[in-house]
């Protein structure tokens, strides 16, 4: 009786370990683990990289961060430009003695915190004020994406195959390689968003790896469990979910859209919380959750975010010439307001000015779109078009339009519904992830039905569209029943979507082509 009794609880404490901690292969640990994201991440700098400079010119919305981000190492923050700098700079060919002289006396209001800009700044100071120069960076983290995403599915789904076609989706989506050869500010968004998210996961997986080697050393694992189901079990300092706070705050501190995932984080940490202390058998697990994770999440979240976001804005407080910092100078302060320093106050007045300007933002413009086309691709952004005689015909096009690829973003879309499926129906929480990774992303959107927004900020969806269309590829290809048939499809579908990124290639990396054929890549007319 004795021994059989030793032998169940032996097997009980070697089940909840292996729960806690799957078997892993050579494939998901190791350096190994590392081949296929890398070479994913090989093949998306080859569509990343190359001309990275052209067009030689500021396109789009570069005019505002391009600059702002050389106006805040050459004045501590974001200045004036003098009329017609766009073209003078391009003629400047990074010359400094040229580009200088064309700032006014003024200082510019801005809408964006300045991280994102910095990271463009950082580039500049490398490689000069040139088109090069001022993309670089944004280049890096976009083919630094690849490798973040997909080592993060890696993790998630214990998945090399996986892993593998998410990597290859988020490298050859246009979307992707449009947002990583353009200076604006999404792409260095999405970037902190999925480290992010590697944080929460690796965070996930350190509790619960620490969990089972405790349970393994301890003298008494029976005693240890009993205790830990009685007075619950606190996971101690936990490093990632520290980091997740300081990506996070580097995420708000670019575009505040982020927030959005800041909660959906921070929900997430509790979730995972929760559900190691369920596979430690502990009653009310999510009210042990709650009492010994929320405020230690709070902080490494909410406060580290606020502590981030505050240090990120170093430049406009240095500056005294900088736009609004002497507000407080000239608006005297009533009640607590008066115990707040006059630069802090001057700071949160911009905030209103600025919060001000994203919540009437309704200018129409021709590339609007709302968020409920973005999925399907209702409008494309196009970012530059040029007509000229370059190719040979009598009239060439160059264009770099923010067109994702079909297959991905269409058939990512149905792959999507079918996560969703799974989530709900099987309780996959890994499908979880994905779904509403992916909301978190589009959702809040749909609450600005009036403002101007457009398609390419969706580049935050394309890394969960590509968990999603991977998720389901693999899934399919591990079905029952009628194997080569599956297969068949689904290297169909990766094949598609290859040659739509050789066909598409020249109309997201400003190529000059025939105007005929640059009419063969606009299929309706929105697109154009």
């Amino acid at each position: 009786m004795a021994l059989t009794a030793y032998a169940t609880a032996r097997d009980d404490h070697a089940a909840i370990t292996t729960r806690l901690q799957p078997a892993q292969t050579p494939w998901t640990r190791g350096w190994r683990s590392w081949l296929l994201p890398l070479g994913m991440t090989a093949i998306g700098a080859l569509l990343r990289w190359p001309h990275l400079g052209r067009p030689n010119k500021i396109m789009f919305d570069e005019t505002y961060y391009a600059k702002d981000a050389y106006a805040m190492l050459t004045h501590g923050a974001e200045w004036d430009w003098k009329a017609n700098a766009d073209k003078a700079i391009a003629l400047a060919h990074g010359d400094p003695s040229k580009i200088d002289n064309l700032f006014k006396e003024t200082p510019a209001f801005i809408v964006h915190p300045p991280v994102g800009k910095w990271v463009i700044a950082l580039g500049e100071h490398l490689f000069g004020m040139t088109p090069f120069g001022w993309r670089f960076m944004v280049a890096l983290l976009g083919t630094l994406l690849i490798l973040v995403t997909a080592r993060l599915v890696l993790r998630i789904t214990q998945s090399p195959a996986i892993a593998a076609f998410t990597g290859l989706f988020l490298a050859i989506d246009g979307v992707s390689i449009v947002m990583s050869r353009t200076a604006l500010l999404d792409g260095t968004l999405t970037f902190w968003v999925m480290c992010a998210a590697m944080c929460v996961v690796r965070d996930r997986d350190a509790i619960r790896g620490t969990t089972a080697m405790k349970i393994r050393s301890a003298a008494d694992p029976d005693s240890l469990l009993q205790q830990w189901r009685s007075a619950g079990i606190s996971f101690g300092y936990r490093p990632w979910l520290w980091a997740g706070g300081l990506c996070l705050g580097l995420a708000v501190a670019t575009k505040w859209s982020a927030l959005w995932h800041m909660a959906f984080f921070g929900l997430l940490v509790l979730f995972y919380g929760s559900s190691t202390r369920k596979l430690l058998s502990i009653k009310n697990s999510f009210l042990h959750t709650l009492r010994r994770d929320a405020v230690v999440t709070g902080i490494a979240f909410v406060v580290t975010v606020a502590v981030v976001y505050v240090a990120s804005w170093a430049g406009w407080f240095a500056t005294p010439g900088a736009y609004n910092r002497q507000w407080a100078g000239t608006n005297a302060a009533t009640g607590v307001l008066a115990l707040v320093p006059a630069a802090f106050r001057s700071w949160l007045h911009y905030h209103e000015m600025m919060w001000n300007f994203h919540v009437h933002l309704t200018n129409g413009h021709s590339y609007k779109a709302n968020a409920w086309s973005w999925p399907i691709m209702g409008r494309p952004t196009s970012f530059y078009y040029e007509t000229t005689g370059k190719c040979g015909a009598p009239t060439c096009s160059s264009e770099v339009t923010a067109l994702g690829n079909p297959i991905i973003w269409w058939a990512g879309l149905l792959a999507l519904l079918h996560q969703a499926g799974q989530w709900l129906s099987k309780r996959d929480f890994r499908a979880m992830f994905i779904v509403v990774g992916w909301l978190a992303g589009w959702l809040p959107w749909l609450l600005f039905q009036q403002r101007t927004i457009f398609t390419f900020y969706a580049v935050i969806l394309i890394p969960f569209t590509c968990m999603a269309l991977a998720r389901s590829c693999v899934q399919i290809l591990e079905g029952t029943g009628h194997r080569t048939r599956r297969a068949v499809a689904i290297a169909s579908v990766v094949l598609a979507a290859l040659a739509f990124t050789w066909f598409f290639l020249p109309v997201w990396t400003a190529q000059y082509m025939p105007y005929a054929k640059w009419g063969l890549r606009m299929w309706f007319v929105t697109w154009i």
